[in-house]
């Protein structure tokens, strides 16, 4: 079993270790210790929201999305206001108290929608706008000439709250050149993110794997995080969800193929295989130990379904996410795991937790 003698950080050269050489359960059960110092209340929470995706459109064309449409593609689409403000109401009658408002990089919008569309919503709706991703954030900069400081004062001004850790994908430019090659390096990312919790906006941060990283780049990205998080105290939460990788370009030029503690890109076209439930639950776990200065870990149902989101719950995660009552982005690559509000208290109840509704900045509403 693996132990931890005291409480002093892990380095990026043992975590690496670790991840490449621990066993599984015991890899687990050192995570849930450290899930259990930070939460010994036995408390899995969930927030009640709406992910509404504006515009379908995006230049940016990552070979890992199944999202993404040219503007003059058929199914192409951007959300007239009403239909935006028909979600939130939605939403609202369902319990809802945050919209996740994020889209495409559409290449006919300027600053002046994205205010329009804050104001609109805030002057209707006591709701918490969790929006527009770090890509988005510099794509409305770089559109409008304006410093990302200056962006997030303008947008926060106009009413969004809070920042999605949406676009991160790798932290790694060498993973992102092949991923995503238009989408913004990582240091563009972790400077919106830092320049957010500068302006005292809270937001989360994200990972996807499972496509073509190494152990190693994992690690990188989990050590950007924490580093910034030291700086700022900014990220309320970590969410590591797995690479989807059905009707995506990245499905159709080329696979992965895993091997003992490495990853290796073949030159065959064949389909990729998700990440499985093993292999998730070790990145989940190695997550949770080292992000030691990130209060909450989010479990994945989206990607991973109850059942394994539930055992993610003793492998470091207290957080059950989202109720999802939209979701389009993964659900484009083929992937739908419906659950209702009344399945994610289930999950969370049998699997010993004592489940609790939160809202964006993890303040407990009610139990269950």
């Amino acid at each position: 079993m693996i132990t931890q003698e005291d409480n002093s950080r892990i380095s990026r050269k043992e975590a690496l270790s670790l991840f490449k050489n621990a066993d599984l359960l015991g890899l687990g059960m050192w995570a849930d210790m450290a899930r259990k110092g930070l939460h010994p209340e036995e408390i899995c929470t969930f927030v009640v929201d709406r992910n509404i995706n504006y515009t379908n459109v995006c230049i940016n064309k990552c070979t890992f999305c199944a999202f993404w449409r040219d503007a003059d593609d058929a199914d192409a689409y951007l959300l007239d206001r009403e239909t935006i403000f028909g979600k939130i109401e939605e939403a609202i009658a369902m319990g809802g108290t945050q919209i996740l408002l994020q889209g495409g990089l559409h290449p006919n919008l300027d600053i002046s929608f994205y205010v329009d569309l804050l104001r609109s919503v805030k002057e209707r709706f006591d709701i918490n706008v969790h929006g527009f991703s770090p890509p988005e954030i510099c794509y409305i900069a770089d559109a409008s000439d304006l410093t990302i400081r200056e962006t997030l004062s303008i947008l926060k001004s106009a009413g969004l709250d809070s920042i999605p850790g949406g676009g991160a994908e790798i932290l790694s430019d060498r993973v992102r050149e092949v991923l995503s090659p238009k989408k913004i390096k990582s240091s563009r990312w972790l400077e919106v993110m830092e320049a957010a919790h500068r302006l005292g906006m809270r937001t989360t941060a994200t990972m996807m794997f499972g496509s073509i990283e190494t152990p190693e780049d994992i690690i990188t990205h989990l050590d950007a995080i924490r580093q910034l998080q030291d700086r700022t105290g900014g990220f309320t939460a970590f969410i590591p969800w797995t690479f989807q990788p059905g009707n995506t370009e990245l499905e159709e030029t080329g696979r992965v193929e895993r091997t003992k503690g490495r990853t290796a890109r073949t030159s065959k076209l064949r389909v990729q295989s998700p990440a499985t439930a093993v292999e998730y639950l070790r990145v989940l776990a190695i997550s949770r130990i080292y992000l030691d200065n990130v209060d909450n870990i989010q479990a994945s149902w989206v990607t991973q379904g109850l059942k394994t989101a539930q055992v993610a719950l003793r492998f470091g995660a207290n957080d059950f996410g989202s109720t999802m009552i939209e979701e389009n982005v993964v659900a484009a690559a083929g992937v739908s795991y419906a659950v209702s509000t009344n399945d994610i208290i289930g999950a969370i109840r049998t699997a010993g937790f004592v489940p609790a509704q939160r809202d964006t900045h993890y303040n407990l509403l009610r139990f269950f």
